[in-house]
């Protein structure tokens, strides 16, 4: 049950193939959440169906990244992992968010959906997802939300319509505060260091797996592209691909990055990408160890567990909401 410490909200679609990326970035900070706040993490199917979705591969996939949070080490005695469609709650809220705080001009504004719509006959759902997403989290009420520097935008957005709904109908919502890493809230693509790593990612080059086997792991890390020269340096600016390794580099193995700079000094990329790719290999080993000995009932077990144990909260915070709308008879 929820006790007397903050409430941290955070999430991950069920789809493509969670990497290296997701865990430096969320996962691993989430790990150290967990131990100072009430931690509640989601696995956001209602947003993965905002694009076309294999029935099949979604619930595959829903079970899957339930997997990853604990092989990580969330704890689930201290920790909630639950799928968001099992409380209906979240839909509600965002549909009495659209009517009531969110403005067309809101969503006009919102560059990630720019550039994933692109061309194409998207679905209201991929236009409507920030105000999905500011439900989940006023839902449960949450003080902080740890995001990547992509997501600031739709937690800033999650602010805004709190704000105004509580402006207009009176203290509703607790507004949250964003949390964003220092390094590693955006790791890059290992073909290319000026696009972010994605799951989504049409070439597998761009992205390690947490599921990929290690010595593929290893093949990715020694053909991922370098910069021009033979310095290894921390230099976003003028070194992109070798800073993103030296991040990678330091939060899988708990050295600085200060530390690394002076431990390659004299070498050579080959000897940083092979020292990496071990790092890398035995992460991997490490985390597939225990994600291979977490059966899927197990997981079943767990999203259902923390859903009843979450909704009883859920159902007081709507209907409050609804009080305040009128519609709460």
């Amino acid at each position: 049950m929820l006790n007397n410490q903050k409430i941290v909200f955070s999430g991950i679609q069920p789809s493509g193939n969670l990497h290296i990326g997701n865990y430096i970035g969320a996962i691993s900070q989430w790990i150290e959440m967990q131990k100072k706040y009430n931690c509640i993490f989601c696995i956001v199917d209602y947003h993965a169906i905002t694009v076309k979705q294999d029935p099949a591969i979604l619930s595959k996939k829903i079970i899957e990244i339930a997997k990853i949070y604990i092989a990580s080490g969330i704890d689930t005695q201290k920790s909630f992992i639950f799928k968001q469609s099992d409380i209906s709650e979240h839909a509600e809220l965002a549909w009495i968010l659209n009517c009531a705080s969110a403005r067309i001009n809101d969503l006009n504004k919102m560059t990630q959906f720019k550039d994933k719509a692109g061309q194409n006959n998207v679905s209201v759902g991929l236009y409507d997802y920030p105000v999905l997403m500011a439900a989940d989290i006023l839902l449960h009420e949450t003080d902080f939300v740890p995001v990547g520097d992509d997501q600031v935008q739709h937690v800033e957005l999650c602010r805004v319509l709190a704000k105004r709904f509580n402006n207009q109908f009176g203290q509703t919502f607790k507004i949250p505060e964003l949390i964003i890493k220092k390094y590693g809230a955006r790791i890059m693509g290992l073909d290319n260091p000026n696009i972010k790593m994605s799951k989504s990612a049409i070439s597998p080059a761009n992205y390690i797996a947490m599921t990929d086997k290690p010595e593929m792991a290893v093949k990715k890390i020694m053909r991922a592209v370098t910069d021009s020269g033979n310095e290894i340096k921390f230099d976003k600016i003028n070194k992109p691909a070798i800073s993103n390794l030296l991040v990678i580099y330091s939060l899988l193995s708990n050295q600085s990055i200060e530390h690394l700079e002076k431990i390659y000094i004299n070498k050579n990329y080959s000897d940083f990408k092979k020292d990496l790719a071990n790092v890398v290999s035995e992460f991997l080993k490490q985390f597939q160890k225990k994600y291979n000995n977490i059966s899927d009932k197990e997981v079943e077990n767990i999203l259902e567990k923390s859903a009843k144990a979450l909704k009883p909260k859920t159902d007081v915070v709507l209907k409050k909401v609804k009080e305040k709308i009128g519609v709460s008879l």
